[in-house]
């Protein structure tokens, strides 16, 4: 299993385990298969509505909390401090966990100052309640202004895959030693039709969807692939498994930029 090494020193793993539009039974069953699987690193957000049966399932499997990262997000509209500190304690009580591993702001919020939102989460650090904090969906002037508010930022996940590479951000990122986070890594399917990944497919004997996160792994960025089929869970979690030639990676790397898939009225993609 690949680690990353945060800048506060704590590592992450590489390969997590994503639960967006996964809910009821079959999240419980999905993040039992996955810590089965291999993984140990959950993602989830207090928007997914599911902090619940997430906690269920990781207490089914029996795996001991100090044996997997878990990732969670705050959701715009509860980024007030008072609020933040409502929800941390919420959070703890739903995924039935002593503390969470990385807690990001989910979208940026205009209407709340940064460093009010950041501190609240800081003090939750302090508090032994969350090790590491980070954000999602972040441009790199949301990122700048979270670095201006000193509270250390370890991560921003976003959207990124073949043909949407987010090349600018990755640099901004590793300027300032931001690891990056890539959610939709498949593109919503897209990526799996392309043909440079069907070539590749064929070339190494591997999946579509195998090719693409092993490509994300590949340049150092972790990736959250989310499914509830017990099949599909354990290919994407064999991603990791091989090693493709540099000139290959290069080559999906410099795919075509094509359109943002994901862009909610309230994310401030243009800022």
């Amino acid at each position: 299993m690949k680690n990353i090494t945060l800048k506060n020193g704590r590592t992450i793993p590489a390969l997590g385990f994503g639960t967006w539009q996964i809910k009821g039974d079959e999240c419980v069953t999905a993040v039992d298969t996955a810590l089965k699987a291999g993984y140990r690193h959950i993602d989830t957000a207090d928007g997914y509505h599911n902090h619940t049966e997430v906690g269920q399932g990781i207490k089914q499997n029996g795996i001991a909390r100090e044996d997997f990262f878990l990732t969670t997000k705050i959701f715009p509209g509860d980024l007030e401090a008072d609020t933040v500190r409502k929800k941390i304690d919420t959070y703890l009580e739903e995924l039935d966990t002593e503390y969470i591993d990385l807690l990001l702001i989910h979208f940026p919020d205009h209407s709340v100052p940064l460093a009010e939102t950041l501190g609240a989460m800081q003090e939750a650090v302090a508090a032994g309640k969350v090790r590491s904090l980070g954000v999602s969906n972040f441009t790199e002037h949301h990122l700048q202004d979270a670095m201006d508010t000193g509270v250390e930022i370890v991560l921003n996940q976003v959207e990124m895959h073949p043909g949407f590479p987010q090349h600018k951000l990755r640099e901004f990122c590793a300027k300032h030693d931001i690891a990056v986070t890539a959610y939709s890594p498949l593109g919503r399917g897209n990526a799996l039709e392309m043909d440079l990944i069907k070539e590749l497919a064929t070339k190494y004997d591997k999946t579509p969807g195998q090719i693409v996160l092993n490509w994300l792994l590949s340049v150092e960025v972790i990736t959250i692939p989310k499914s509830a089929t017990p099949e599909r869970i354990i290919e994407n979690f064999h991603s990791q498994d091989f090693t493709m030639d540099q000139a290959d990676i290069d080559a999906i790397d410099a795919l075509e930029n094509s359109e943002r898939l994901i862009n909610p009225e309230f994310a401030h993609f243009d800022y």
